[in-house]
């Protein structure tokens, strides 16, 4: 595997470009710290947007759905898919150097249908753990009507970018006088306390509470 993506025309934007990060390892963090995705196609009805889980595993990008739900609409169809982490609010003394601090990957490609059954299982628990951690161990997995009835899609990494913004406020040099409170609020994202449904029959496991996009 190759330590950084080559550039392409989708992969080089046209503003801010120190903000851009091509290594794998930085794209490959930000795909799992973003707990889901979003995955851009042309349907038949126009562009859509829409959001679901995924999960990495080396250079492979999993996304699963129902047979008969819209995923069926990006089989061998060219995708986009955009993971954001928020992580401050850069908040300036002028409303338009205002931002956020963030870091956002987003991969190109043509997703291919996982017909071998170890591969669609293996990709159904690294769902699964991406959830919590363990569960797939713990819970029952997919019976063979329940296997059949789920597509899962795999896209190659290999045409890959990332994007992050960091630090405080640009504030111009004539508004740093200003009284107006600047910094960053720093994001953060928890987990409640778990609801039972019922009574359990056990405590939660460790680590289970400690998905790799839980920062605090």
């Amino acid at each position: 595997m190759t330590e950084r993506f080559s550039p392409t025309a989708r992969t080089r934007p046209n503003r801010l470009r120190k903000r851009v990060r091509d290594e794998v390892p930085t794209v490959h963090a930000i795909l799992d710290g973003g707990p889901i995705c979003h995955v851009g196609f042309a349907g038949p009805d126009g562009p859509s947007v829409l959001p679901t889980l995924h999960a990495r595993i080396e250079d492979q990008l999993y996304l699963h759905g129902s047979t008969g739900s819209w995923m069926r609409r990006v089989e061998n169809t060219p995708i986009c898919v955009t993971v954001t982490c928020l992580d401050g609010l850069v908040l300036a003394r002028s409303t338009f150097h205002h931002s956020m601090n963030y870091r956002c990957a987003v991969v190109f490609g043509t997703p291919r249908t996982v017909t071998d059954d170890d591969e669609k299982l293996a990709a159904l628990d690294a769902l699964v753990e991406r959830v919590s951690p363990g569960r797939s161990a713990e819970a029952r997995g997919p019976n063979p009507r329940e296997l059949a009835a789920t597509l899962v899609l795999a896209l190659t990494i290999d045409e890959a970018t990332a994007k992050i913004r960091t630090g405080g406020p640009n504030d111009d040099d004539e508004d740093l006088g200003l009284d107006v409170w600047a910094g960053v609020v720093p994001v953060r994202t928890v987990l409640g306390d778990p609801e039972p449904d019922g009574t359990p029959p056990r405590a939660l496991p460790d680590g289970a509470l400690a998905p790799a996009w839980v920062t605090a």
